[in-house]
Order: C-alpha cells, then structure tokens, then sequence
C-alpha cells in the first residue's frame, strides 16, 4: 500500500483556540474559537451562515513569547474567502456553522507569525 502524502503546504494545528474576527459587507462577528489554524487559512466556529466563497475580512490574535518569555499578542488582520461552510445541528436545530477560511492575501510576517505559533504549539 502506497504511503499517503500529505498535500497541504503548511502544517495545520487542531483543537486550537486563536480569538477571531470576522467581517463582511453584511456583518461583523466575534467568533468565540477557531477549530484549527494553518499559515494557509483557519477553520471556525460562526453564529451566522457566510456563503461558500464569500470575502471576508480577518482579524487574528496570535499568541506569542518575547525574549523575556512574557506574553504578546499579535495582531494579524488579512482577507480571506470561504472555501467550505456547514450547519452544526443539534437536536434539529442549527446551533453554528463551521466555516473554513483560504488566506488570500497574507503578508509575509503574518504568515511567518503564525508559522512560528504552530509550530510552537505541535
């Protein structure tokens, strides 16, 4: 059996909880959790629905050591789109969507800030 490969281009780290915001033309959401978190896009938790290709604006706080070993935040705002969107139903009822997000337009520190913080965190 041939050994499976993986194809995405930056480690992925699951059960995390990185606080987010979300906004659209529509709305602005505070998101209570991310679900997991890669350099290349976040899969979250929203209350409300967002289509399937939807552009969004970001707004990340990534957690971080300073030379001290004391805590920073770091702000990362970017642009994303929605490339996949479900309803979680409890009890027959929608209770949130589970939304993942593509960064399109993530600048090179950003990227390295969230690089350094999963690869912390594996």
């Amino acid at each position: 059996m041939a050994e499976e490969t993986e194809r995405r281009k930056y480690p992925r780290l699951a059960d995390d909880k990185i606080s987010l915001k979300l906004k659209t033309d529509q709305f602005d959401a505070t998101i209570s959790q991310s679900l997991n978190i890669s350099a290349s896009g976040v899969y979250c938790k929203i209350d409300k629905e967002l289509p399937f290709l939807s552009r969004i604006k970001i707004i990340l706080m990534i957690p971080s050591e300073t030379e001290d070993n004391k805590l920073k935040i770091n702000k990362v705002e970017t642009e994303g789109v929605v490339v996949r969107e479900h309803p979680v139903i409890q009890n027959g009822k929608i209770v949130h969507y589970d939304v993942a997000i593509f960064f399109d337009s993530l600048v090179a520190k950003d990227r390295e800030a969230i690089k350094e913080y999963v690869a912390k965190k594996m």
